[in-house]
């Protein structure tokens, strides 16, 4: 099995202004080579098909994406509309600023199969391209943020994968990210 960062990807996960919430102390060559050869440590169903997740122990000093909501951090929240890529069109985000995760214990990278990239219009010369990347303390998938399972239901044309709303995912994913949010640094 081959594995490659895709451009969607690695423009998140390695961006040039290299903010502390991306994942550090690892080139994207390295990162995408270290999935070619490191068996994971279990491989996680995604929300469709042609999704999964392999789990890694984190070798690097990424941070968690998401941090609990307390009284104390809760004035450290902001927000604006942004889009992902300039095809995309901004809808409202929301992370901390001023905070200092701790260590992720485990890196999650999300695959999508070659087909369903081709079908996203971003083919690749891989059997897998990886789309993004959970940092988590544990080895499981944290729920996808809301918004982008309305993106998905939306389809391709708007940067989603064409995947309908499963109503039930989208409740749990809410009551997870009203009590969580991302960072950045």
């Amino acid at each position: 099995m081959s594995i490659v960062l895709t451009a969607f990807a690695r423009t998140r996960l390695f961006p040039r202004d290299r903010r502390s919430s991306a994942i550090r102390d690892c080139s994207a060559e390295e990162f995408e080579r270290r999935l070619n050869s490191e068996a994971p440590l279990k491989v996680l169903e995604g929300y469709a098909p042609f999704c999964c997740l392999h789990v890694h122990r984190n070798w690097t000093s990424t941070r968690c994406t998401a941090t609990p909501i307390t009284d104390a951090n809760r004035h450290l929240l902001r927000s604006a509309y942004e889009a992902r890529s300039t095809e995309e069109l901004p809808v409202l985000v929301r992370w901390f600023e001023g905070i200092d995760p701790p260590v992720a214990n485990y890196l999650l990278p999300i695959l999508y199969s070659r087909e369903q990239l081709a079908k996203e219009d971003s083919p690749i010369d891989a059997d897998w391209g990886v789309v993004g990347c959970l940092y988590t303390a544990e080895p499981e998938e944290i729920p996808m943020v809301p918004i982008t399972m309305l993106r998905n239901a939306l389809g391709v044309a708007e940067g989603g994968s064409g995947v309908p709303l499963d109503r039930e995912a989208y409740r749990r994913a809410v009551a997870f990210w009203e009590r969580h949010a991302n960072w950045r640094g």
